[in-house]
């Protein structure tokens, strides 16, 4: 494949860093100002609706307001995350939203649908929008589709290969995770909470499911362990890499999290672009004492083979020193010096013991109090570290501003701001006794009444007088001037949005997942190795996961044309299947929710598709048209780990292909290895699906270790 580079990735390296994008979370207005004043370059939020972390404290229309004109005075950018699945009756409160944000001062609205971004496209050409991770775009096709949507940037899926992230960032800007939480399964992909747990990820309502206790039935993993628990991401000195590849946002996960670990993790970064050692030295700890979990890893995009915390699921702070007993009295050897508030964890062998507090101190250290009996060696991690919270949020950012001011007798008052004047509305008088000053201007224009700015004053005068009220009010005119100068409001206006009519079904037909072709209507083969696929056939579609890399592309595109087709779980079969000249079935991975999208896909031509299984009944037969199918019976998938969960340790491994997964209340969820390129895994809701939709029917019996599909097993469309 021949590829031109673009020209940010033809940059030098010092260049690279000049123009990269530092973005921080902010879950709410407290740690929106301690991100900014942190360094951030742009910072991200949700709002109280179609956010992504419903479980954040997030924003509404005033509170945007505020820190809206607050980081734009200081050239901050905002990004407002409204980036869930939208249902059916959600679409006209979604356009909604979206224009308020955007009137709000949005510089971008971050999207999971991207068909409702096309139609919002449509209306609003101005608005700027930003595919979210949630929108799984892992390659060249699902960026190509992106962009043809009327996206300008994508957030990288967390496990997009560095070698396909330079390819995406020649066709459409990119932003990619450096910092923060690992998501277990495939971005946007994650059904585990919304099936075992009734509270949907892609809804926002993740209540984590993957942060729990598991048992795996294969030799060494039966003890319950977090067996799906991820490290946190952090790629450290490894951002000069992403920058190389083309990446231009460099983001930080954590809208959850408390401002000190905004802050923390804002300064860590800028460090790592700056290449200080000293500095990354200090700053990493301090991001370790905000916030650790699992000593971190720098993820699937650098090929880091085991990403898992089996031991630790939460916060482990940053070690501090060993336990020895002084009088029977649990003792930490250390060269920290704790004070009142500060907290630790204690780890043995790697696991958490429990939490303590400093309990006085003494000669080389301090003692511990806690509830569990601490041993000697066991290690000392502090959690919360007050120096350091104070030490990360400490400082205030401004903007310094050069004001001239023309203050003449006969004249109305100037003020230039870089080249811009603002004339005042009273003409000055000449003073007969007390002109005014430099000093005095300098002292009133200083009072910035709360603004982020850092005047610096010079005065041009013939000698006039002004009092400290007219002086005053001169000042707080010329500010708001200047802050609609830096931050104007806009209005797009109020588009009419048409909902699609969707034409009624006329056929009824039965298609079926399976390991092997089946004898129905359609049959969907999803291999257990893809590199000895089937002989396909008429009817018989190729699956195709979520996470689809150019070597995925490269095994399996020779192959397509002994199928009839291909059935992609994302967006990016789009464009594969246009590529190829195959035929697409999209899959339950396209998370159609509601009519614009349906309307969409059946623009593109696609034959056949499948409704999100997020959706109920009744929402799925209100989108009944031709082509649509629902997953009515079978294995229901809620995660595809693009990892192993069995930490790589191939020379013991059994290579079976199915293995249970067992969580504390006894439910038995089946995990399925399959091999593309390496070994993959899907999990599987622990109660099969049956119901009868009235919809073409789709079945999934993938996840079934015996038997053979049979016509009575298959899922037909929906009517």
């Amino acid at each position: 494949m021949t590829r031109r580079r673009n020209s940010s990735s033809a940059r030098s390296d010092d260049e690279q860093k000049m123009t990269a994008e530092i973005l921080a979370p902010a879950g709410d207005e407290q740690t929106a100002y301690a991100a900014i004043h942190a360094g951030a370059d742009a910072i991200y939020l949700g709002l109280t609706q179609f956010s992504a972390r419903e479980g954040a404290a997030n924003f509404d229309g005033d509170a945007l307001s505020r820190v809206t004109r607050f980081a734009h005075l200081l050239g901050v950018k905002v990004y407002v995350a409204l980036n869930t699945l939208v249902k059916d009756s959600e679409t006209a409160a979604f356009f909604s939203a979206v224009r308020e944000a955007w009137e709000r001062g949005a510089d971008a609205i971050l999207m999971q649908d991207i068909f409702l971004g096309a139609a919002v496209k449509e209306k609003y050409p101005e608005i700027v929008l930003h595919l979210s991770t949630q929108g799984g775009c892992c390659n060249v096709h699902g960026a190509k589709v992106a962009k043809e949507h009327g996206f300008s940037r994508v957030v990288l899926a967390r496990e997009t290969p560095l070698s396909d992230i330079r390819h995406i960032s020649d066709i459409i800007e990119t932003e990619g995770f450096v910092q923060g939480a690992l998501c277990t399964c495939f971005s946007g992909q994650c059904y585990f909470s919304s099936f075992a747990g009734n509270n949907s990820g892609n809804r926002g309502r993740c209540k984590q499911p993957c942060r729990k206790l598991y048992s795996i039935d294969r030799k060494g993993y039966e003890e319950r362990a977090y067996a799906l628990s991820l490290a946190d991401l952090s790629v450290g000195e490894c951002v000069g890499e992403l920058l190389k590849a083309g990446v231009r946002s460099l983001k930080i996960e954590g809208r959850m999290r408390r401002p000190a670990y905004c802050a923390a993790a804002v300064k860590y970064v800028r460090e790592c672009l700056g290449g200080d050692k000293e500095g990354m030295r200090g700053a990493i700890s301090d991001l370790k004492r905000a916030f650790n979990r699992g000593n971190y890893t720098r993820g699937l995009m650098f090929g880091q083979d085991n990403l898992l915390s089996r031991s630790v699921q939460g916060h482990i702070g940053e070690e501090v020193g060993k336990v020895v007993l002084k009088g029977g009295k649990p003792f930490c050897e250390s060269d920290f010096r704790p004070q009142k508030g500060d907290g630790f964890k204690i780890l043995r062998g790697g696991r958490e013991v429990g939490g303590a507090v400093p309990a006085g101190g003494g000669k080389g250290g301090f003692y511990l109090h806690a509830d569990a009996r601490l041993l000697g060696g066991d290690t000392v991690c502090v959690t919360t570290d007050g120096a350091s919270s104070s030490r990360v949020l400490q400082g205030k950012r401004t903007r310094k501003i050069e004001l001239h001011l023309r203050l003449f007798a006969g004249e109305f008052p100037k003020i230039t701001w870089m080249g811009w004047e603002f004339i005042g509305e009273t003409r000055l008088e000449s003073a007969k006794n007390a002109p005014l000053d430099e000093a005095q201007v300098s002292a009133s224009f200083e009072r910035t009444d709360g603004l982020p700015f850092t005047p610096a004053v010079t005065l041009e005068t013939d000698g006039v007088f002004l009092p400290r009220s007219a002086l005053n009010s001169l000042r707080r005119a010329f500010y708001a001037a200047l802050c609609e100068r830096i931050d104007p409001k806009r209005t797009v206006g109020e588009a009419v949005f048409e909902v699609p009519q969707l034409p009624p079904a006329k056929t009824k037909k039965c298609a079926l997942i399976a390991r092997n072709v089946g004898n129905a209507d359609i049959n969907i083969v999803k291999p257990s190795d893809y590199s000895r696929l089937p002989s396909g056939g008429k009817g018989v579609y190729l699956y195709l996961p979520p996470l689809f890399t150019e070597a995925d592309e490269t095994l399996l595109a020779p192959r397509f044309k002994d199928f009839e087709g291909i059935y992609c779980e994302g967006d990016y079969g789009l464009s594969l299947a246009e590529k190829y000249g195959v035929k697409l079935f999209a899959g339950t991975g396209f998370n159609l929710t509601n009519r614009y999208a349906v309307a969409a896909i059946l623009r593109h031509g696609v034959e056949f598709f499948a409704l999100s299984k997020e959706i109920s009944a009744a929402e799925q037969a209100a989108l009944d048209t031709e082509g649509a199918f629902a997953l009515c019976e079978g294995a229901i998938k809620v995660m595809d780990l693009c990892y192993c969960p069995f930490e790589k340790n191939c020379s013991s491994c059994d290579r079976r292909e199915f293995y249970t997964l067992t969580d504390a209340e006894g439910r038995k969820f089946p995990l399925r290895r399959y091999v593309l390129n390496g070994c993959r895994f899907e999990v599987y809701n622990c109660a099969p699906l049956l119901c009868d939709l009235g919809a073409a029917r789709l079945t999934d019996r993938s996840a079934e270790p015996k038997g053979e599909p049979t016509r009575g097993h298959s899922i037909r469309s929906m009517v």
